[in-house]
């Protein structure tokens, strides 16, 4: 059992994490914190930055099978009750999402990265891999990029869409658009930092 975990972790770093933000800086695996019964539990996985604390929980199908006995499945679902009274935000994947569908996987993390590290005094390294990933969402399009196509992509409201796209201007990623000069509508891609974003992502 422990052996097959293992390799569950090993398939969410490869398939899902590392492929989302081409890096481990704030992820640690096996992640001990103190359990309701003041005992010690362990996350498959902690990401702690920017005052963030995500629990990452992978699942197996035995997890949630006949199995389980009832105590177990009880003490499953406190255990998680008191990690959000603690301050804990959670995710969870099943082994077969990681397995079959990690795209889908990699889009709910940056989603969930897009929603709660945005605003963040300190800008984290999450963030600059969301907007590495407007940028290669923009070079997609046929049209220049606007709010609403970041809102697309990363399930995020209207004003954080458009504080992230000011944030990309301000760092001469994006060149306003268009002919409005006071109501910016749409960004282009500078061609002339398109390559250093692309290589400093490798």
């Amino acid at each position: 059992m422990e052996q097959g975990h293992a390799h569950a972790e090993k398939l969410f770093l490869e398939k899902v994490w590392y492929p989302a933000f081409h890096e481990l800086d704030g992820l640690y695996p096996e992640y001990e914190v103190d359990d309701f019964r003041d005992g010690i539990r362990f996350l498959d996985f902690a990401y702690l930055k920017a005052g963030l604390r995500l629990a990452i929980e992978i699942d197996g199908f035995r997890t949630h099978s006949s199995e389980v006995t009832r105590w177990q499945f009880s003490d499953s679902l406190m255990r998680q009750n008191h990690l959000v009274l603690d301050g804990w935000k959670i995710l969870r994947f099943s082994y077969d999402d990681l397995k079959e569908k990690p795209r889908m996987c990699q889009q709910l993390l940056q989603q969930f990265m897009g929603r709660s590290l945005h605003g963040k005094k300190k800008e984290s390294s999450a963030e600059e891999f969301l907007q590495l990933e407007i940028l290669k969402h923009a070079s997609l399009l046929k049209h220049h990029i606007r709010p609403s196509d970041v809102i697309g992509l990363l399930k995020i409201k209207k004003r954080e869409a458009q504080k992230l796209l000011h944030s990309m201007v301000s760092k001469q990623m994006l060149l306003p658009a268009g002919n409005g000069t006071i109501r910016i509508r749409c960004y282009k891609i500078n061609r002339e930092k398109l390559h250093a974003a692309w290589d400093s992502s490798r």
